[in-house]
């Protein structure tokens, strides 16, 4: 769509706008995953309106990935019969502060990222060194990690739940949109 040329652009647009504006973005390309497990599904943006505006749709984007990591969370939580006190992140997405704040916000606990945010590629890293003996233990690996950012929760607890509601009712419209189709797609 064009929105922006690369992937670090995408907070500052979604940060420009207070809230998604009640737009959901369903990233169901290939259906959906856990917990769900709908092949069927699809991918949709749903609650555009005359006042959407890309910087709407780049939030929805950024939103629907704490949407599905809090309910694989939660299915997950549930099946263990525990409570998550701290959730600790990796990746490229968890350089985004937006995103990470709303992941706190939607899960109620804190998120923690690390300094070294790229964490699977410095765990293959301090694996290749204990093997060849550059570190002793793997205690002593885990002394090396260190917090760069921590997210608590700070949300409005009935801005979430309306937000909670707003992207089930979004996803059982992607869950849905394929029974509408004729039989040949």
């Amino acid at each position: 769509m064009k929105f922006f040329s690369s992937s670090n652009e995408v907070e500052r647009l979604a940060a420009s706008v207070p809230d998604s504006g009640g737009v959901y973005f369903v990233p169901a390309f290939t259906g959906l995953g856990a917990p769900y497990w709908d092949p069927h599904a699809r991918g949709a943006i749903i609650g555009l309106t005359r006042g959407s505006s890309s910087a709407h749709i780049a939030r929805a984007a950024l939103e629907s990935i704490a949407f599905q990591s809090a309910e694989l969370l939660e299915a997950m939580q549930n099946d263990a019969g525990e409570r998550l006190s701290e959730l600790r992140v990796d990746g490229g997405a968890a350089a985004n502060d937006l995103l990470m704040q709303f992941q706190a916000d939607l899960l109620g606990c804190k998120v923690i990222r690390p300094t070294v945010v790229e964490t699977t590629a410095l765990g293959a890293a301090y694996l290749a060194g204990l093997a060849v003996g550059y570190w002793n233990s793997v205690e002593e690996i885990q002394q090396l990690w260190a917090t760069e950012k921590e997210f608590l929760p700070a949300g409005d607890p009935e801005q979430i739940r309306k937000g909670i509601k707003g992207w089930e009712r979004a996803i059982h419209t992607a869950q849905s949109w394929t029974d509408e189709l004729p039989e040949s797609e």
